[in-house]
């Protein structure tokens, strides 16, 4: 783990789950497997994560509940702190993710806490800025084999596909093809009553 926990690639779709529903170690373990199964996750660091993200203030823990014959569990709830900051990491990772990095998949999946016009503003940023480093990419160097540079193809690749996924998403955002929090199917914004 590193050591500012904060940065610790399971901190956002941990934030991201007690978003959907305040919850326990064990229950948080499960979900985060079962919904990302790419990530490796332990209870002991579900654990130790929430523990450092209260005293922070970022989460709130209730009394201990016991249920039937388990030992008593801790369930844990977003506070606005914790609201606040997962809305940033979520920028952060749309923005200044590594390309094809967890930090902008976890960013994704999450994005829809942010307000659409937002999220879509960052994602044509981020786009425009990869379109920048895809350019500076040099296919081929001359005087040096294909053989070696095989990479870079590579790498060519998976930005020119991520753009393209980007400016797609970005596309649907602005044209209301996808049913985004808060936002009614006219492109208006929801109000709360």
């Amino acid at each position: 783990m590193p050591l500012d926990a904060s940065r610790n690639s399971l901190v956002l779709p941990l934030l991201g789950l007690l978003v959907e529903q305040p919850s326990h170690a064990y229950d948080l373990t499960a979900r985060l497997r079962e919904r990302y199964g790419h990530l490796p996750v332990t209870r002991s660091t579900v654990t130790s994560l929430l523990k450092t993200l209260e005293r922070t203030g970022m989460v709130a823990s209730r009394v201990p509940e016991r249920v039937g014959n388990r030992p008593p569990r801790t369930t844990f709830e977003l506070t606005e702190t914790g609201m606040a900051d997962f809305r940033r990491k979520i920028e952060t990772g749309l923005r200044e993710g590594q390309v094809a990095s967890v930090d902008f998949i976890m960013a994704v999946a999450y994005a829809g806490a942010l307000p659409a016009d937002h999220a879509r503003s960052i994602l044509d940023t981020r786009a425009d800025r990869l379109d920048r480093e895809l350019a500076t990419l040099q296919e081929h160097p001359d005087g040096v084999a294909e053989v070696h540079m095989l990479e870079v193809a590579y790498w060519r690749t998976i930005i020119a596909t991520e753009i393209d996924w980007i400016r797609k998403l970005a596309s649907r955002i602005r044209s209301h093809d996808i049913d985004w929090p808060g936002t009614r199917p006219d492109g208006q914004r929801r109000t709360e009553a």
